[in-house]
């Protein structure tokens, strides 16, 4: 019987919702520049850089390895500041049958919260949740709003 199952997070950020989404959904291949150590290149396949139906590839660190994620851009709204990528190729697919990442920024006061949301089904048992990957994605998330205040 096949579960999707879910990890979700909350990350505070400083900056703002809709300059943080701009980064993950509009100019992703800017994050290698502001986390190299994590991030290390993403590449537009197919498609525009924030539209729904494009294939970008991201070339990332975790865990100490270096891996390979090639996502379809499935959903994308500007107004809830939100985009979900889904995994089409790559490392993960070798422990997940599906993986879908989700990221919305929404504003808090001066301030904003990113809400990550994994969707995964494991291949088998014995695969471990993502609970490191979502830790990868909150940091992230911090890195790059440490950027983004730095540069206001």
């Amino acid at each position: 019987m096949s579960l999707i199952e879910k990890l979700e997070t909350d990350v505070e950020l400083k900056g703002s919702s809709e300059q943080f989404h701009e980064v993950f959904c509009g100019r992703p291949h800017h994050i290698s520049n502001v986390s190299p150590a994590k991030i290390q290149g993403v590449e537009l396949h197919e498609g525009e850089w924030g539209k729904e139906g494009s294939i970008i590839c991201w070339n990332y660190v975790h865990d100490g390895k270096a891996q390979i994620a090639k996502e379809l851009v499935e959903k994308v709204d500007p107004v809830k500041n939100l985009v979900t990528f889904k995994v089409i190729e790559g490392d993960l697919l070798n422990e997940f049958k599906s993986f879908k990442a989700t990221v919305q920024a929404t504003p808090k006061g001066n301030c904003c919260v990113a809400h990550w949301t994994f969707e995964y089904e494991k291949l088998h048992p014995g695969v471990s949740h993502p609970e490191t990957l979502l830790e990868f994605a909150a940091e992230l998330s911090k890195e790059i709003d440490a950027h983004l205040t730095s540069a206001n």
